[in-house]
Protein backbone atom coordinates (compact mmCIF):
# COMPACT_ATOMS: atom_id res chain seq x y z
CA UNK A 1 0.00 0.00 0.00
CA UNK A 2 1.46 3.10 -1.10
CA UNK A 3 0.99 6.60 1.82
CA UNK A 4 0.86 10.33 1.33
CA UNK A 5 0.38 12.92 3.37
CA UNK A 6 -2.50 14.43 1.74
CA UNK A 7 -4.71 13.64 -1.09
CA UNK A 8 -7.00 16.20 -2.67
CA UNK A 9 -10.10 14.65 -4.86
CA UNK A 10 -10.50 16.74 -7.85
CA UNK A 11 -8.59 18.83 -10.26
CA UNK A 12 -11.04 21.42 -11.13
CA UNK A 13 -10.23 24.82 -10.02
CA UNK A 14 -11.03 24.65 -6.53
CA UNK A 15 -9.01 21.48 -5.70
CA UNK A 16 -6.16 23.00 -7.47
CA UNK A 17 -6.09 26.10 -5.09
CA UNK A 18 -6.40 23.64 -2.32
CA UNK A 19 -3.50 21.52 -3.59
CA UNK A 20 -1.98 25.12 -4.37
CA UNK A 21 -1.97 26.28 -1.35
CA UNK A 22 -1.21 22.48 0.62
CA UNK A 23 1.65 22.33 -1.05
CA UNK A 24 3.14 25.23 -0.17
CA UNK A 25 2.58 25.51 3.28
CA UNK A 26 4.86 22.15 2.90
CA UNK A 27 2.53 19.37 2.73
CA UNK A 28 2.85 16.24 0.71
CA UNK A 29 -0.06 16.08 -1.83
CA UNK A 30 -1.27 13.91 -4.65
CA UNK A 31 -4.12 15.02 -7.12
CA UNK A 32 -6.63 12.82 -7.73
CA UNK A 33 -8.74 13.36 -10.92
CA UNK A 34 -11.08 10.96 -12.23
CA UNK A 35 -10.54 12.82 -16.23
CA UNK A 36 -7.79 13.23 -18.17
CA UNK A 37 -7.48 16.90 -18.04
CA UNK A 38 -8.13 19.71 -15.39
CA UNK A 39 -11.30 21.43 -14.35
CA UNK A 40 -13.12 19.36 -17.32
CA UNK A 41 -16.55 19.69 -16.02
CA UNK A 42 -17.93 22.96 -13.92
CA UNK A 43 -14.72 24.97 -13.65
CA UNK A 44 -14.22 25.49 -17.64
CA UNK A 45 -18.29 25.79 -18.15
CA UNK A 46 -19.40 28.82 -16.28
CA UNK A 47 -19.25 32.50 -16.93
CA UNK A 48 -15.64 33.00 -16.05
CA UNK A 49 -16.70 36.34 -14.04
CA UNK A 50 -14.74 37.71 -11.47
CA UNK A 51 -17.81 38.85 -9.19
CA UNK A 52 -17.80 41.19 -6.43
CA UNK A 53 -19.70 39.92 -4.06
CA UNK A 54 -22.99 41.80 -4.54
CA UNK A 55 -25.94 39.29 -3.86
CA UNK A 56 -25.02 37.14 -1.34
CA UNK A 57 -26.51 37.43 2.42
CA UNK A 58 -24.49 39.72 4.76
CA UNK A 59 -22.37 37.31 7.40
CA UNK A 60 -22.67 34.39 4.75
CA UNK A 61 -19.43 32.39 3.67
CA UNK A 62 -19.97 33.14 -0.19
CA UNK A 63 -20.21 36.49 0.79
CA UNK A 64 -16.90 36.58 2.80
CA UNK A 65 -14.77 34.40 0.44
CA UNK A 66 -16.13 36.17 -3.00
CA UNK A 67 -14.85 39.53 -1.61
CA UNK A 68 -11.61 38.18 0.02
CA UNK A 69 -10.90 35.62 -3.44
CA UNK A 70 -11.68 38.45 -5.47
CA UNK A 71 -9.43 40.79 -3.90
CA UNK A 72 -6.92 38.01 -4.02
CA UNK A 73 -7.46 37.29 -7.63
CA UNK A 74 -6.99 39.84 -9.42
CA UNK A 75 -3.85 40.34 -7.50
CA UNK A 76 -2.44 36.43 -8.66
CA UNK A 77 -3.77 37.19 -12.25
CA UNK A 78 -1.50 40.47 -12.12
CA UNK A 79 1.74 38.81 -10.43
CA UNK A 80 1.56 35.69 -12.74
CA UNK A 81 0.40 36.57 -16.05
CA UNK A 82 -3.13 35.01 -16.09
CA UNK A 83 -5.89 37.02 -18.67
CA UNK A 84 -8.12 39.12 -17.02
CA UNK A 85 -10.33 42.51 -17.70
CA UNK A 86 -11.83 44.57 -15.21
CA UNK A 87 -15.08 45.28 -17.40
CA UNK A 88 -17.59 46.32 -15.15
CA UNK A 89 -21.19 45.20 -14.88
CA UNK A 90 -23.97 47.68 -15.32
CA UNK A 91 -27.00 46.16 -12.96
CA UNK A 92 -30.23 47.16 -14.55
CA UNK A 93 -33.65 47.98 -13.28
CA UNK A 94 -36.00 47.68 -16.29
CA UNK A 95 -39.24 49.32 -14.55
CA UNK A 96 -39.63 51.78 -12.07
CA UNK A 97 -41.10 48.64 -9.52
CA UNK A 98 -37.43 47.31 -9.24
CA UNK A 99 -35.73 50.50 -8.34
CA UNK A 100 -36.05 50.08 -4.39
CA UNK A 101 -34.61 46.74 -4.92
CA UNK A 102 -31.67 48.25 -6.50
CA UNK A 103 -31.24 49.98 -4.13
CA UNK A 104 -31.60 47.10 -1.46
CA UNK A 105 -28.90 45.04 -3.63
CA UNK A 106 -26.90 48.44 -2.64
CA UNK A 107 -27.21 48.12 0.80
CA UNK A 108 -26.61 44.46 0.61
CA UNK A 109 -23.38 44.64 -1.16
CA UNK A 110 -22.14 47.74 1.05
CA UNK A 111 -22.76 45.19 4.26
CA UNK A 112 -20.36 42.64 2.55
CA UNK A 113 -17.60 45.53 2.06
CA UNK A 114 -18.59 46.02 -1.82
CA UNK A 115 -18.29 49.94 -1.32
CA UNK A 116 -17.79 51.31 -5.37
CA UNK A 117 -21.46 50.26 -6.45
CA UNK A 118 -22.17 53.58 -8.01
CA UNK A 119 -26.20 54.64 -8.64
CA UNK A 120 -27.13 55.16 -12.38
CA UNK A 121 -29.66 56.86 -13.71
CA UNK A 122 -31.58 56.16 -16.82
CA UNK A 123 -29.01 58.47 -18.60
CA UNK A 124 -26.20 57.18 -16.80
CA UNK A 125 -26.98 53.51 -17.67
CA UNK A 126 -27.01 54.83 -21.73
CA UNK A 127 -23.90 56.43 -21.52
CA UNK A 128 -22.46 53.42 -20.46
CA UNK A 129 -23.96 51.29 -22.44
CA UNK A 130 -26.27 53.00 -25.55
CA UNK A 131 -27.98 49.74 -26.55
CA UNK A 132 -29.68 48.92 -23.43
CA UNK A 133 -32.82 50.80 -22.15
CA UNK A 134 -33.03 50.87 -18.11
CA UNK A 135 -34.94 53.23 -15.96
CA UNK A 136 -32.00 52.96 -13.59
CA UNK A 137 -28.93 50.68 -12.68
CA UNK A 138 -26.12 50.07 -10.76
CA UNK A 139 -21.95 49.97 -12.02
CA UNK A 140 -19.99 47.67 -9.86
CA UNK A 141 -16.55 48.37 -11.17
CA UNK A 142 -14.88 45.64 -9.55
CA UNK A 143 -16.75 43.12 -11.54
CA UNK A 144 -14.30 41.50 -14.47
CA UNK A 145 -13.72 37.90 -16.48
CA UNK A 146 -10.95 35.98 -16.02
CA UNK A 147 -9.34 33.31 -18.59
CA UNK A 148 -10.45 30.22 -16.03
CA UNK A 149 -8.63 27.60 -17.83
CA UNK A 150 -5.58 29.57 -17.74
CA UNK A 151 -6.06 30.14 -14.29
CA UNK A 152 -6.37 26.54 -13.34
CA UNK A 153 -2.94 26.20 -15.19
CA UNK A 154 -1.58 28.31 -13.44
CA UNK A 155 -2.48 27.01 -9.91
CA UNK A 156 -1.19 23.81 -11.09
CA UNK A 157 2.23 24.80 -12.48
CA UNK A 158 2.46 26.70 -8.66
CA UNK A 159 1.21 23.05 -7.18
CA UNK A 160 3.78 21.18 -9.14
CA UNK A 161 6.67 23.97 -8.36
CA UNK A 162 6.19 22.78 -4.55
CA UNK A 163 5.78 19.27 -5.13
CA UNK A 164 2.28 17.92 -5.65
CA UNK A 165 1.37 15.55 -8.09
CA UNK A 166 -1.95 15.02 -10.30
CA UNK A 167 -2.76 11.67 -11.11
CA UNK A 168 -4.97 11.81 -13.95
CA UNK A 169 -7.98 8.92 -15.07
CA UNK A 170 -7.63 7.90 -10.83
CA UNK A 171 -11.04 8.22 -9.69
CA UNK A 172 -11.68 7.30 -6.29
CA UNK A 173 -13.70 4.33 -5.93
CA UNK A 174 -14.24 4.17 -1.85
CA UNK A 175 -11.96 4.30 1.08
CA UNK A 176 -12.39 3.79 5.19
CA UNK A 177 -10.87 5.49 8.36
CA UNK A 178 -7.92 3.03 10.03
CA UNK A 179 -7.17 5.01 12.95
CA UNK A 180 -5.13 8.56 12.12
CA UNK A 181 -5.61 7.20 8.25
CA UNK A 182 -7.80 7.32 5.48
CA UNK A 183 -7.11 4.37 3.42
CA UNK A 184 -8.79 5.49 -0.37
CA UNK A 185 -9.40 2.90 -3.22
CA UNK A 186 -8.14 4.50 -6.20
CA UNK A 187 -9.23 2.74 -9.85
CA UNK A 188 -7.86 3.39 -13.10
CA UNK A 189 -5.62 1.41 -15.28
CA UNK A 190 -3.08 1.01 -12.24
CA UNK A 191 -5.53 0.30 -8.93
CA UNK A 192 -4.28 0.98 -5.70
CA UNK A 193 -5.02 1.41 -2.32
CA UNK A 194 -3.32 5.13 -0.83
CA UNK A 195 -2.98 5.69 2.52
CA UNK A 196 -3.33 9.27 3.41
CA UNK A 197 -3.47 11.88 6.70
CA UNK A 198 -5.72 14.39 4.83
CA UNK A 199 -8.24 14.33 2.51
CA UNK A 200 -9.86 16.94 1.08
CA UNK A 201 -13.12 15.92 -1.26
CA UNK A 202 -13.09 18.76 -3.74
CA UNK A 203 -14.65 16.62 -6.45
CA UNK A 204 -17.61 19.06 -7.50
CA UNK A 205 -20.38 17.34 -9.00
CA UNK A 206 -19.39 14.13 -7.46
CA UNK A 207 -18.56 15.39 -4.13
CA UNK A 208 -21.77 13.64 -2.64
CA UNK A 209 -20.66 10.28 -4.54
CA UNK A 210 -17.52 10.35 -3.57
CA UNK A 211 -18.12 10.81 0.55
CA UNK A 212 -20.73 8.39 0.25
CA UNK A 213 -18.01 5.73 -0.88
CA UNK A 214 -16.00 6.69 2.19
CA UNK A 215 -17.09 4.20 5.36
CA UNK A 216 -17.54 6.35 8.37
CA UNK A 217 -19.45 8.89 6.76
CA UNK A 218 -22.88 9.30 8.33
CA UNK A 219 -25.03 9.41 5.11
CA UNK A 220 -27.47 12.34 7.49
CA UNK A 221 -24.63 14.23 6.78
CA UNK A 222 -24.24 14.34 3.04
CA UNK A 223 -26.42 16.84 1.59
CA UNK A 224 -28.86 16.06 -1.50
CA UNK A 225 -27.55 17.10 -4.87
CA UNK A 226 -29.10 18.93 -7.44
CA UNK A 227 -28.13 19.48 -11.12
CA UNK A 228 -28.51 23.53 -12.57
CA UNK A 229 -27.88 23.26 -16.00
CA UNK A 230 -26.70 27.09 -17.76
CA UNK A 231 -27.44 27.00 -21.22
CA UNK A 232 -25.59 29.97 -22.70
CA UNK A 233 -26.31 31.41 -26.75
CA UNK A 234 -23.44 33.41 -28.43
CA UNK A 235 -24.85 37.00 -30.72
CA UNK A 236 -23.94 36.65 -34.37
CA UNK A 237 -23.87 40.04 -35.53
CA UNK A 238 -22.40 43.33 -33.64
CA UNK A 239 -21.17 42.69 -30.52
CA UNK A 240 -23.21 45.37 -28.65
CA UNK A 241 -21.91 46.04 -24.94
CA UNK A 242 -18.88 46.67 -23.53
CA UNK A 243 -19.69 46.05 -19.99
CA UNK A 244 -21.60 42.92 -18.46
CA UNK A 245 -24.77 43.93 -18.41
CA UNK A 246 -26.92 41.48 -15.73
CA UNK A 247 -31.33 42.05 -14.99
CA UNK A 248 -32.46 42.41 -11.79
CA UNK A 249 -32.29 39.15 -9.68
CA UNK A 250 -34.90 37.10 -9.28
CA UNK A 251 -35.67 35.16 -5.87
CA UNK A 252 -33.25 32.49 -6.54
CA UNK A 253 -31.38 33.09 -9.79
CA UNK A 254 -29.49 35.95 -11.32
CA UNK A 255 -31.47 35.76 -14.37
CA UNK A 256 -30.37 35.64 -17.50
CA UNK A 257 -27.41 38.21 -18.20
CA UNK A 258 -25.76 39.51 -21.36
CA UNK A 259 -21.72 38.19 -20.80
CA UNK A 260 -18.40 38.95 -22.54
CA UNK A 261 -15.42 37.04 -23.31
CA UNK A 262 -11.85 38.31 -23.17
CA UNK A 263 -12.14 38.64 -27.17
CA UNK A 264 -15.17 41.21 -26.54
CA UNK A 265 -17.62 38.44 -27.74
CA UNK A 266 -21.30 38.66 -26.09
CA UNK A 267 -23.19 35.80 -25.01
CA UNK A 268 -26.47 35.38 -23.07
CA UNK A 269 -27.19 32.84 -20.22
CA UNK A 270 -27.12 31.10 -18.14
CA UNK A 271 -30.79 30.24 -17.78
CA UNK A 272 -31.81 27.67 -14.95
CA UNK A 273 -32.54 24.45 -16.50
CA UNK A 274 -33.04 21.36 -13.63
CA UNK A 275 -32.05 18.01 -15.31
CA UNK A 276 -31.43 14.71 -13.73
CA UNK A 277 -28.25 13.50 -15.19
CA UNK A 278 -24.63 15.33 -17.00
CA UNK A 279 -25.43 16.08 -20.11
CA UNK A 280 -24.12 19.18 -21.87
CA UNK A 281 -25.66 19.60 -25.35
CA UNK A 282 -27.44 22.92 -25.71
CA UNK A 283 -30.83 22.77 -27.69
CA UNK A 284 -31.14 25.02 -30.02
CA UNK A 285 -35.13 25.04 -29.83
CA UNK A 286 -34.01 26.39 -25.81
CA UNK A 287 -33.21 29.97 -27.17
CA UNK A 288 -36.63 31.08 -28.17
CA UNK A 289 -36.99 31.42 -24.30
CA UNK A 290 -34.01 33.81 -23.95
CA UNK A 291 -35.35 36.87 -26.58
CA UNK A 292 -38.11 37.49 -24.43
CA UNK A 293 -35.69 37.59 -21.26
CA UNK A 294 -32.72 39.40 -23.18
CA UNK A 295 -35.23 42.11 -24.74
CA UNK A 296 -36.24 43.19 -20.91
CA UNK A 297 -32.81 45.24 -21.43
CA UNK A 298 -31.63 44.72 -24.95
CA UNK A 299 -35.05 45.40 -26.96
CA UNK A 300 -32.98 45.68 -30.55
CA UNK A 301 -32.41 41.79 -30.22
CA UNK A 302 -33.16 40.46 -33.81
CA UNK A 303 -34.76 37.10 -34.21
CA UNK A 304 -32.42 34.29 -35.14
CA UNK A 305 -29.40 35.90 -33.80
CA UNK A 306 -28.76 33.47 -30.64
CA UNK A 307 -26.56 30.71 -32.00
CA UNK A 308 -25.91 27.66 -29.72
CA UNK A 309 -22.49 28.14 -27.56
CA UNK A 310 -21.78 25.85 -24.41
CA UNK A 311 -23.24 24.60 -21.12
CA UNK A 312 -22.49 24.07 -17.45
CA UNK A 313 -24.30 21.96 -14.76
CA UNK A 314 -23.72 23.65 -11.33
CA UNK A 315 -23.57 21.28 -8.16
CA UNK A 316 -26.38 22.89 -6.29
CA UNK A 317 -27.71 22.24 -3.04
CA UNK A 318 -31.32 23.02 -3.00
CA UNK A 319 -34.01 22.38 -6.03
CA UNK A 320 -36.58 24.11 -7.97
CA UNK A 321 -38.06 27.52 -5.57
CA UNK A 322 -35.97 26.70 -2.63
CA UNK A 323 -33.88 29.30 -1.64
CA UNK A 324 -30.16 29.21 -1.85
CA UNK A 325 -27.85 27.55 1.22
CA UNK A 326 -24.36 28.72 1.94
CA UNK A 327 -20.91 26.96 0.48
CA UNK A 328 -20.57 23.66 2.96
CA UNK A 329 -16.68 23.41 3.98
CA UNK A 330 -17.59 20.19 6.36
CA UNK A 331 -15.09 18.65 8.35
CA UNK A 332 -15.27 15.31 11.20
CA UNK A 333 -16.73 17.79 13.73
CA UNK A 334 -19.94 17.52 11.40
CA UNK A 335 -19.06 14.05 9.90
CA UNK A 336 -17.07 12.44 12.32
CA UNK A 337 -14.32 10.80 10.37
CA UNK A 338 -11.01 12.85 11.51
CA UNK A 339 -8.34 14.20 8.36
CA UNK A 340 -11.45 14.30 5.91
CA UNK A 341 -12.89 17.71 4.77
CA UNK A 342 -16.05 17.92 2.27
CA UNK A 343 -16.81 20.26 -0.31
CA UNK A 344 -20.52 20.57 -1.06
CA UNK A 345 -22.42 22.93 -3.49
CA UNK A 346 -19.40 24.91 -4.67
CA UNK A 347 -20.90 26.64 -7.57
CA UNK A 348 -21.19 30.29 -8.67
CA UNK A 349 -19.32 32.51 -7.10
CA UNK A 350 -16.24 29.50 -6.35
CA UNK A 351 -14.12 30.75 -9.17
CA UNK A 352 -13.97 33.73 -7.94
CA UNK A 353 -13.89 32.51 -4.46
CA UNK A 354 -11.02 29.68 -4.94
CA UNK A 355 -7.69 31.17 -3.44
CA UNK A 356 -10.28 32.22 -0.28
CA UNK A 357 -11.86 28.58 -0.19
CA UNK A 358 -8.15 27.19 -0.46
CA UNK A 359 -7.18 29.18 2.73
CA UNK A 360 -10.25 28.04 4.70
CA UNK A 361 -9.29 24.42 3.80
CA UNK A 362 -5.69 24.89 4.85
CA UNK A 363 -6.73 26.42 8.57
CA UNK A 364 -9.09 23.62 8.86
CA UNK A 365 -6.37 20.88 8.68
CA UNK A 366 -3.85 22.71 10.22
CA UNK A 367 -1.95 25.03 7.75
CA UNK A 368 -2.82 28.42 8.65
Amino acid sequence: MESVDCVVIGAGVIGLAVSRRLAMAGREVIVLEAEGIVGSHTSSRNSEVVHAGIYYPAGSRKARVCVEGRRALYRYCEEHGVPYANVGKVIVAAEESEVPRLHALQARAAANGVDDLRRLTRDGVERLEPAVRAVAGLFSPSTGIVDSHRLMHAFEGDAADAGAMIAFRSPVEGGEAHGDRIVLRVGGEAPMALACRTVVNSAGLFAQEVARSLAGVPPETIPRRHLGKGNYYSLAGPQPFSHLVYPMPGPSVLGVHAGLDLAGRCRFGPDIEWVGEIDYSVDPVRAERFYAAVRTFYPELRDGSLQPDYSGIRPKLHGPGEPQPDFVIQGAETHGVPGLVNLYGIESPGLTSSLAIADEVAVRVGNA
